[in-house]
């Protein structure tokens, strides 16, 4: 247990590239935004001073998904940051900004168990094995071997007709897609 609450340690070489020390290999910035996602807590330090460089990096992540179009913060926010290295705010800012973003996590932990205790929605075991049908029909060849095709749930011939529906679906919307 004291090893999950252990951050993972990258290290930065002189090359600049990133090494990941649990595993031993180099990892990129998208390699440590997946790990931050997953939960896991990283810390990045420079191999040669070992100046923590986990701020400029996080930062730098950040900046490259804005830039993407994958934009978060709206530029108010972003004005009022930079606005708040200039003035007093500058002491607030952080710990606001943590009690923020802490409230976020509490409510979207919250709504998410709200969210399971809803009762069944009908039709929706339905919905899904109609969904699951279509992937399979879609990732064996788009129905390269008909014949062979697994039923949907192992339904037998139930099974086939949501096959079959979902397959005179898809041929209509290929005939839409193309008229347009």
């Amino acid at each position: 247990m004291a090893e999950e609450a252990k951050p993972l340690l990258i290290k930065r070489y002189a090359s600049r590239r990133l090494y990941n020390t649990e595993t031993s290999d180099y990892v990129t910035l998208e390699d440590i935004a997946s790990f931050i996602r997953q939960g896991r807590e990283v810390q990045i330090v420079d191999l040669k001073s070992g100046d923590d460089l986990t701020r400029q990096y996080l930062l730098q992540i950040i900046a490259e998904h804005e830039s993407r179009g994958e934009n978060v913060l709206p530029v108010d926010v972003l004005t009022d940051l930079v606005r708040s290295y200039t003035t007093q705010a500058q002491s607030v800012v952080p710990q606001f900004l943590a009690a923020s973003f802490e409230m976020l996590r509490e409510g979207q932990s919250k709504m998410m168990e709200n969210f399971a205790t809803f009762p069944p929605v009908p039709g929706f075991e339905a919905l899904q094995r109609q969904q699951e049908a279509f992937l399979k029909t879609l990732m064996s060849g788009w129905g390269a071997a008909v014949g062979t095709a697994p039923e949907a749930g192992g339904e037998g011939a139930g099974g086939r007709e949501e096959l079959d529906a979902i397959k005179k679906q898809l041929a209509e919307l290929q005939s839409k897609l193309s008229k347009l």
